[in-house]
């Protein structure tokens, strides 16, 4: 692995804004959304998940759908090791990593990947032969903090990475969501999360949604485009009880969110305003973990499993966990975002 890099605040200098997260409670919450728009329409899910891949991951996690490339990427993250699948020719390919990766996006500057691992963010180069190509590390921000990882992110539209950190154990509050752009700039948005998921926005880009999986808790703020910033951070959803966890999550065109249930043996999709359920598709696997639009016309629902915390006697009635299962959708996703590095 190779050393850091010294961007303008230095190797693990991390810039803090958190004072400019303001909490808002349910109710005032409701109260600002009194004239909110009508709920959307729901949308209709063409068929039954079927698995691609049953490639057996730990924690299977990071889907991200390549429009250069037209092909789906993901991970396993206990396992570290990072897929690729093509889904015009069913090719696959598996890298292998020395630690755990945790979340990916397409660089808009080059060929690879920007890609957040245990301790940070760094760079990977897909187009290097074989399958132990090690990652270029850039940053890493929370040297004091032993027992955090990195767990999920994305980009925003503006090419900049969000990311949220988590406790190992899943337990202690020690998480933050963190921001890297493409100077190599870390600035730390919030803090306080045992386990945190997602990001996603809402269509208008106003909005950024993030979850405390642990807690089952799904945050909104107040998202500032041109400034990069968050605030005015209000719970937006829980699940009922017996409906698992909120786990990662993306947004499709009309502005929906579709959300993974960690033990709830679903994706659900719900209104960006009110959070009202629209559609779910059930899974044959326990812990669903996380989603990406993709396809040629960004209509399939891509949808990564874990085989993690599951037993050996609940396995054997879930021989496809940790699997990469697809489903088409009679409305599209967004691009995702790509790394402005």
């Amino acid at each position: 692995m190779e050393g850091l890099h010294e961007g303008p605040r230095g190797p693990n200098e991390v810039h803090d804004t958190i004072p400019r997260v303001k909490a808002t409670s349910r109710k005032e919450q409701v109260t600002q959304e009194t004239n909110a728009p009508a709920p959307l329409a729901t949308p209709r899910v063409l068929g039954t998940p079927e698995c691609i891949w049953p490639a057996a991951a730990d924690l299977g996690e990071g889907t991200l759908w390549s429009a250069r490339e037209q092909a789906l990427y993901w991970i396993d993250i206990l396992q570290p090791r990072l897929f690729r699948y093509d889904p015009a020719t069913g090719a696959q390919r598996t890298w292998h990593f020395d630690e755990e990766i945790t979340a990916i996006a397409e660089r808009a500057s080059a060929t690879g990947l920007f890609l957040t691992l245990r301790r940070g963010f760094a760079l990977f180069d897909t187009t290097a032969p074989g399958d132990t190509t090690k990652p270029r590390y850039l940053h890493q921000p929370e040297p004091e903090r032993t027992g955090n990882r990195f767990n999920d992110g994305k980009c925003d539209s503006r090419g900049r990475f969000w990311a949220g950190s988590m406790d190992f154990d899943c337990k202690a509050p020690t998480g933050a969501l963190y921001r890297f752009d493409a100077d190599g700039r870390c600035t730390r948005h919030d803090d306080g999360f045992e386990v945190t998921n997602g990001p996603t926005w809402s269509g208008d880009g106003r909005t950024m949604y993030f979850n405390n999986t642990a807690i089952n808790k799904l945050y909104a703020y107040d998202f500032d485009m041109d400034a990069g910033a968050v605030s005015n951070r209000r719970e937006w959803h829980r699940f009922p009880k017996g409906d698992g966890l909120p786990d990662g999550m993306t947004t499709d065109a009309a502005g929906r969110l579709w959300i993974a249930h960690w033990d709830g043996a679903c994706v659900t999709c719900h209104d960006p305003v009110n959070a009202a359920e629209l559609a779910r598709i059930a899974l044959p696997v326990s812990n669903v973990t996380d989603c990406a639009f993709g396809g040629p016309d960004l209509r399939t629902l891509y949808i990564s499993t874990a085989r993690n915390s599951r037993t050996e006697e609940q396995l054997q009635s879930e021989p496809l966990a940790g699997g990469l299962f697809s489903v088409r959708i009679d409305s599209p996703g967004i691009p995702a975002a790509l790394f402005a590095g």
